[in-house]
């Protein structure tokens, strides 16, 4: 049995549907089973993270944790974190893949990074995935691509990894199902780097029409960002790492080539497979 969280998010959906895919049985936290859509067969179960014992009546007969972490407040985090661990060592210590951050090892203060030390420090068998960002992100520009064919936005040469979202999910199932990965730390890519600019171009082919790009200063566009986190923090940090980017591409890694055995898809096949998204 495999126990997934976030399992109606981006990622998670796509765990869920890969695992029962190859004939997996999978739980699904949720926080109201009544409301969630999943694939036949998975059960949803009601959990939240930020009450901790309620994950450990769904524990179970489970061999492994998909953990994607639900909070951006590092000061909740650290509280928290650890109390997770603690609830899943003292259940039978499945094993954990959790979804952190490629910035966790630069931002030991961060909430990914607070997560990843708690899980190390509980005993259990962990991998960690740290993906860059991940493609989906740019589904915040679909509404000015659908209306009115441009996106402004700052940092239009800040050149990105951008990983697709079922790759991570694909690293994630492997991980989830041996232990081949056992206290590896994946830093997870697209296969080249992207300028912002031209993520818009490329979404623009894919819909079949002309899409732009116009810079805007990065004040412009925090509030948004604000709202959008939850956390100001959180927002500043975003428009710095873009605004690093300029200068010093996003990193790029073939560890998605090294546990698939085949090379990370392109931002292009991403916005391929997302063109009704901003059509």
């Amino acid at each position: 049995m495999i126990l997934v969280t976030g399992a109606t998010g981006n990622v998670g959906r796509r765990v869920l549907a890969r695992l029962t895919a190859a004939g997996h049985s999978v739980r699904a936290v949720v926080r109201d089973p009544s409301r969630a859509k999943l694939p036949a067969g998975v059960a949803a179960v009601a959990a939240d993270l930020a009450d901790p014992e309620t994950v450990r009546p769904h524990l179970d007969g489970v061999q492994a944790v998909f953990l994607i972490w639900p909070f951006v407040d590092t000061a909740a985090t650290v509280q928290l974190a650890p109390r997770v661990a603690h609830v899943l060592a003292s259940a039978g210590s499945p094993r954990v893949v959790y979804v952190s951050a490629a910035y966790a090892d630069t931002d030991p203060d961060s909430f990914w990074a607070v997560v990843e030390r708690a899980i190390a420090g509980s005993g259990l068998p962990w991998t960690v995935l740290r993906p860059t960002g991940i493609a989906t992100n740019t589904l915040g520009w679909a509404g000015a691509i659908r209306t009115e064919g441009v996106v402004r936005w700052p940092y239009g040469t800040a050149a990105r990894s951008l990983i697709h979202q079922d790759d991570i999910a694909a690293v994630a199932v492997e991980a989830l199902t041996s232990d081949r990965h056992d206290r590896r730390t994946y830093v997870l890519t697209g296969p080249e780097t992207v300028t912002q600019a031209e993520q818009v171009r490329i979404i623009g082919t894919a819909v079949g029409r002309d899409v732009r790009w116009q810079d805007v200063p990065a004040e412009a566009v925090r509030p948004m960002l604000v709202e959008a986190f939850g956390n100001p923090a959180f927002a500043d940090a975003a428009l710095a790492s873009w605004a690093t980017m300029v200068e010093k591409p996003e990193r790029v890694t073939d560890d998605v080539a090294t546990v698939l055995g085949r090379p990370a898809r392109t931002f292009a096949q991403w916005a391929a497979d997302h063109a009704a998204d901003f059509a």
